[in-house]
């Protein structure tokens, strides 16, 4: 079989796809440095602080709602290049806004590109890809977001210093976006990316299971031809498609509510919303806080938070290499079992650190190793099961509601956390984040098959087959 699959022309449309992870992850942290500088501009008390750092998600929660529906109906590559639009929108009209209510409303736009992209780029990787090679290329998402996460550290870091150098710049508004106002700059670079994402999708083929789905047989076929090296597997690879599809004579809800897959479907939103009460989203958006909170400074504080990104990255592309070969659940249960160590260990820190005159070098080796686990397991999986548990014609519909649930989970996390350091302590709230844990272990263990080597037709047939 590997002679069969052009696995270089599948790197290539996967890495086009990821870029829109990048995007995904530097629209989300680049949010980090902006605050104390927006906050001082426009005046901003606490509420209207929370909602700068906030809108966003709520455009992201709009954005999975309808990508979907969108996907389904018009492709996954025009849905892309949709994406593409808004984040350039975004990054340009935040970089430029006269007010907090425009700047606002470029925030909420640039998370309804989050949201889509979320759902349409692993959604479009799974379905160009072969069984063999799926969960690695897909995982190329999800690096690609902690990459997104570090561009948009560094990318904070060298226009502050700039900003700071004494540089004078002979255009006015230069001169405000990349130095007087630096916040601008910082937002605004966003547009790089997503320029580039906007054309080079231009360069990738739709995805040849929907164009199935149209009925457009002779285009998905030539586009098979691309992937598949010998006439033989592009002729094998079509029928599986279509045998598939001529299964599902229901229409595309009948198809969601059938037993099997409303199950899936359940399941699905189980996992997406329940990863995000285990903690990782608490380390990665609050680190710098919590590290304070402990006795460190505030530099200190960046430079910890500086090697977790670090961490996150390397352990997403170790996850990527043996995804394909380890499996996904056990990645989860290897993965999981070290977060439970990992946070329960936190919270002991917290509770007898002070007192037993712990080193806070400890408290960033065990934050690390969560990291560690985490990435490697449940960060590097969710997408790629998510992206390969449901039928063809409903894949669109029924990842947003997955999508739409992981964000509903990240929006709450992001607003409980600072109340649940306050009220539970960061003992408590760590204690919490394993507890969490033991759910998210036991959905997996009992109800979500292996899906490794399978194509997603094998996948479809299993959940059909489930009451």
């Amino acid at each position: 079989m590997n002679k069969e699959v052009n696995l270089s022309y599948l790197i290539f449309i996967s890495l086009v796809a990821a870029l829109g992870g990048f995007l995904f992850g530097y629209d989300t942290a680049v949010i980090s440095g902006t605050v104390t500088q927006v906050t001082a501009l426009f005046q901003l008390d606490t509420i209207e602080q929370g909602w700068y750092v906030g809108c966003a998600l709520v455009g992201s929660i709009i954005g999975v709602a309808v990508a979907g529906v969108l996907s389904d109906n018009i492709g996954r590559k025009k849905s892309m290049i949709i994406s593409a639009t808004l984040f350039t929108i975004s990054a340009v009209g935040c970089a430029l806004s006269g007010t907090f209510t425009e700047l606002v409303v470029y925030r909420i736009i640039g998370g309804v590109g989050i949201g889509m992209v979320s759902i349409v780029s692993p959604l479009y990787i799974s379905e160009l890809s072969v069984a063999k090679y799926r969960g690695r290329l897909v995982s190329l998402y999800q690096l690609a977001i902690t990459v997104g996460f570090l561009g948009a550290y560094l990318a904070n870091f060298k226009l502050l210093d700039f900003s700071e150098s004494g540089t004078t710049l002979t255009s006015g508004v230069m001169q405000t976006v990349f130095v007087s106002e630096v916040w601008r700059g910082m937002l605004g670079m966003e547009a790089i990316p997503a320029i580039l994402f906007f054309i080079i999708i231009f360069f990738i083929p739709e995805s040849p299971r929907w164009l199935l789905v149209q009925e457009r047989r002779e285009q998905a076929s030539t586009i098979l031809q691309k992937v598949f090296t010998t006439p033989d597997a592009v002729s094998s690879e079509l029928n599986e498609i279509v045998n598939s599809l001529h299964t599902e004579v229901d229409s595309d809800w009948r198809i969601l509510l059938k037993p099997g897959i409303f199950k899936a479907v359940l399941i699905g939103a189980a996992i997406a919303i329940l990863g995000q009460f285990m903690g990782v989203n608490a380390v990665l958006y609050y680190g710098p806080t919590i590290f304070t909170d402990a006795g460190l400074s505030g530099g200190d504080s960046l430079f910890f938070q500086v090697f977790i990104g670090l961490v996150n990255m390397l352990t997403t592309i170790l996850a990527l290499l043996i995804i394909d070969k380890v499996g996904r659940k056990k990645l989860v249960y290897y993965g999981v079992t070290g977060m439970i160590f990992s946070l329960v260990s936190i919270g002991l820190f917290f509770i007898f650190g002070e007192s037993l005159n712990l080193p806070y070098v400890l408290l960033l080796i065990l934050f690390l190793l969560y990291i560690f686990f985490c990435a490697g397991s449940i960060s590097a999986v969710v997408w790629v099961l998510l992206s390969e548990m449901y039928p063809t014609r409903i894949r669109g519909i029924a990842m947003s509601i997955a999508g739409f649930s992981l964000w509903i989970g990240t929006f709450l996390i992001g607003q409980l956390t600072p109340w649940m350091l306050k009220t539970l302590t960061p003992a408590g709230t760590f204690f919490l984040f394993a507890f969490m844990c033991t759910p998210y272990l036991y959905i997996m263990w009992k109800h979500v098959p292996e899906t490794t080597g399978k194509s997603l037709e094998e996948i479809e047939k299993y959940w059909e087959n489930q009451n």
